[in-house]
């Protein structure tokens, strides 16, 4: 089994910053991408950031020149840095891991969700 754990969520003002970790462990032979979603109340799930093993990355656009997603892959971490939120980037970000496992194969996997408030 793999675990996602993840961290860094709250409350912050428009104009803050904060910073999501997630952690993988577990049975785990390849991560070959990790990458934050988010969910606000009322929309659909949309991909923030992901980034692939050979560091391509992608950016929803509204967050371009705000988010940075960076990945240690040493210690199977991927971090999103939210700077200048705003209001509309409130939502409970999720951590998304596609990887390969043991027998198992190719299984991705998602984080439990950690909430981002930003107040105007």
């Amino acid at each position: 089994q793999v675990q996602l754990v993840e961290s860094g969520g709250g409350l912050v003002q428009a104009g803050g910053s904060l910073r999501l970790s997630c952690v993988a462990s577990g049975s785990i032979l390849r991560i070959d991408a990790m990458g934050w979603y988010r969910q606000a109340p009322g929309k659909q799930r949309e991909l923030v950031a992901r980034i692939i093993r050979g560091g391509s990355i992608n950016y929803l656009d509204s967050v371009k020149g705000r988010f940075t997603i960076s990945r240690d892959n040493a210690k199977n971490t991927v971090y999103l840095q939210m700077n200048s939120l705003k209001p509309e980037d409130t939502a409970v970000y999720y951590c998304n891991v596609d990887l390969i496992q043991p027998v198992r194969g190719r299984y991705e996997y998602w984080g439990q969700g950690t909430q981002v408030t930003v107040s105007s």
